[in-house]
């Protein structure tokens, strides 16, 4: 199974972007997804730094995919992902329908986990358009992605979200810039404040969500390195993991030690904890939307497999 590194969710100065993927060009991830997913606003780096960016890991023995925006506002938005799938060096992630239209029928492309693939039909459909591999949905459960996995056309990859806040939901509205009192449009770029989001607790002090601009992410992390197996048994290709502001690399170096049987899943995950992004309460990881259950409990191995 290969490892790869989902595009940077988050708002991050462009020296600090530029030393990340540096970083990770040393690490024994196999697969970088590159480009600006979350805001149109966020302009540190253009596609053409991106591109050198992609040449960058491509030296260094990666596969690089460009991955495209989520939620397109406007003409100029819909112009820039045009030029990414117009592109002729680096296969192109779409992560809405208007890329796969651009796509379809002119050049491979991954369909990324926000098409929301969840039926058979509609992953046989996306191949005939030109997918060779799919990102499972964040919220699908082992169960139904097993269902799929028998039934996916031939040729197809498979890609699970298998590390980082999950990235729930996008809205029209900038969530950070309402919490400073601003409007949108006038943002002052806050989320540069916030390297891995800001949390939003309830009234009872819990953690609750994580927000980051325009999107919203879970406030615990999370992870499936305790399910490798899992993973394996369904047929799996790639297991995706998002950046964090710190401990990316360790992070990773922990998924390959248990994918190469060096060290066992329930230690990963025991080494893996101090290198999660700050939770102010509660367990800083979940796992329950594989296992069929609220997407923020955390099933230990042991009831997931009493459960089933």
């Amino acid at each position: 199974m290969k490892l790869s590194l989902g595009p940077l969710q988050y708002y991050w100065p462009r020296t600090t972007v530029f030393d990340f993927y540096e970083a990770m060009a040393a690490t024994a991830v196999d697969i970088v997804c590159l480009g600006e997913v979350t805001c149109s606003r966020r302009h540190e780096l253009r596609l053409s730094d991106w591109l050198d960016v992609a040449q960058l890991l491509r030296e260094a023995g990666k596969t690089v995919v460009l991955s495209t925006l989520v939620l397109l506002e406007s003409g100029s938005d819909v112009g820039a992902m045009q030029k990414i799938a117009a592109n002729e060096d680096f296969l192109v992630e779409a992560n809405d329908m208007g890329a796969v239209g651009a796509l379809a029928g002119r050049k491979p492309f991954v369909a990324g986990p926000h098409l929301n693939i969840y039926n058979a039909p509609a992953l046989r459909w996306m191949a005939e358009q030109g997918a060779t591999r799919w990102v499972a949905p964040l919220e699908m459960k082992r169960d139904d992605l097993a269902l799929l996995q028998r039934e996916r056309p031939a040729g197809l990859q498979t890609e699970v979200f298998a590390h980082g806040r999950l990235p729930l939901a996008f809205s029209a509205r900038c969530f950070t810039a309402r919490h400073r009192n601003l409007p949108k449009d006038d943002c002052r770029f806050s989320c540069l404040d916030h390297p891995d989001g800001l949390m939003l607790q309830t009234r009872e002090q819990a953690d609750f969500l994580v927000l980051n601009g325009i999107q919203t992410q879970s406030a615990r992390v999370h992870s499936l390195i305790d399910a490798w197996d899992d993973l394996v048994a369904l047929g799996v290709d790639v297991a995706r993991i998002s950046p964090q502001a710190q401990h990316t690399a360790e992070v990773v170096a922990l998924y390959d030690a248990v994918r190469r049987g060096a060290l066992a899943s329930g230690q990963a995950r025991a080494a893996l904890l101090p290198l999660l992004p700050p939770a102010q309460h509660g367990a800083p990881d979940c796992n329950g939307y594989w296992h069929g259950q609220p997407g923020q409990d955390r099933i230990e191995p042991s009831a997931a497999a009493v459960a089933a």
